[in-house]
């Protein structure tokens, strides 16, 4: 394990910003993060550990160290009557690890497939799509304290996953739980269902089915009918940089719902089981005008305005200033016409990181 100097990061993550790291510690195994916290007092000064940099938004030079994490492997690490037990290093592309489950016939990945990350970072997000969460088919996450250097276990429960939500998302202290800077995930294992049927309650799932005529499809059907919705709908981090979806899509009252829907009835909402209702922040955006809009460098795409996307590239690439700038101009107009202050999904990484 070799700690580099002043290390470029554009590559390493897909919005494509511009930013340096000033030290960039490599790991790929458990004994080399252990290492790491023998070497380096990661206590009093918290690291910044990267994945796939496919949901962060760097604002500037990075000073903190960063662990790139690179962890390898995908196996079968036991079964039960029920499910497959399949584990996987935290360095691992997520979506090549949904495409290699599915070819093992380990399967119940594939609505999440084709989105971008490691599966490290995977629980991080709780990552979800077209009906399915990554907390409804994680078994246990493995990681490592980076103050003592000691490994340890989460359930499922442990993980306290909320939407686009986990423990390891939040700093602890202040009577709050949270592992955010103090923990770095090294494997993660999934419990994956032997008696698989397909999740096909989102909207567009059900419009291939009508347009196919397939109401029984296989789950390589249902992943590659995900990867078709995924392409049409977010653009290519490899061709313009984005993050995917930059806001979570908020949550209201069936009584703020409503009032919304009496102001402005196209509103895209959906009833939840509590009987809260869930709003479309794509739509709520792109009524405020904001689709094809740009500050600077960055930009609302002009075909979906949940992304925001980098127009420029090198020398001209956006800046983490501009796309936040931009995002905070979006949740003024929403709130402004809506009442509704939009959360961003990616963490914002600043100069004192």
């Amino acid at each position: 394990m070799v700690v580099e100097n002043m290390v470029a990061l554009a590559p390493y993550n897909t919005f494509g910003i511009l930013s340096k790291a000033h030290r960039l510690a490599r790991v790929g195994s458990v004994a080399q993060v252990q290492a790491l916290c023998a070497q380096h007092d990661l206590a009093r000064a918290a690291p910044f550990v990267l994945g796939g940099g496919s949901n962060i938004v760097l604002t500037g030079d990075v000073h903190a160290l960063v662990i790139k994490v690179e962890i390898p492997g995908i196996s079968l690490v036991g079964q039960t009557d029920r499910h497959w037990l399949v584990q996987v290093g935290a360095g691992e592309n997520w979506s090549a690890f949904v495409d290699h489950c599915l070819a093992q016939g380990w399967l119940g990945l594939e609505n999440l497939a084709f989105i971008p990350g490691t599966c490290g970072g995977a629980p991080v997000q709780n990552i979800g799509a077209y009906g399915v969460e990554l907390q409804d088919r994680l078994h246990e996450v493995d990681a490592v304290d980076l103050a003592s250097g000691q490994p340890f276990t989460l359930s499922n429960g442990q993980c306290a996953f909320g939407y686009r939500d986990s423990i390891f998302k939040h700093p602890g202290g202040n009577g709050r739980l949270g592992l955010a800077g103090r923990a770095l995930i090294t494997h993660v294992r999934f419990a994956l269902p032997k008696r698989w049927r397909a999740e096909l309650s989102y909207l567009d799932l059900q419009k291939k089915v009508t347009e196919t005529g397939l109401t029984q499809p296989s789950a390589s059907q249902v992943r590659d009918w995900v990867v078709a919705i995924r392409r049409a709908k977010l653009p290519d981090p490899a061709v313009i940089g984005n993050v995917g979806s930059f806001f979570k899509n908020p949550t209201v009252s069936a009584e703020q719902c409503a009032d919304i829907i009496g102001r402005d009835p196209k509103v895209v909402h959906y009833p939840m089981p509590d009987g809260s209702f869930k709003l479309a922040a794509a739509w709520l955006i792109d009524a405020c005008g904001w689709k094809g809009k740009s500050m600077g460098q960055a930009a609302v795409h002009d075909r979906q305005a949940l992304v925001l996307v980098n127009r420029g590239h090198g020398s001209t690439s956006a800046t983490g200033g501009e796309v936040m700038t931009l995002a905070r101009a979006i949740q003024t107009s929403v709130y402004e016409r809506f009442g509704i202050r939009l959360e961003p999904e990616p963490v914002v990484v600043g100069h004192g990181a």
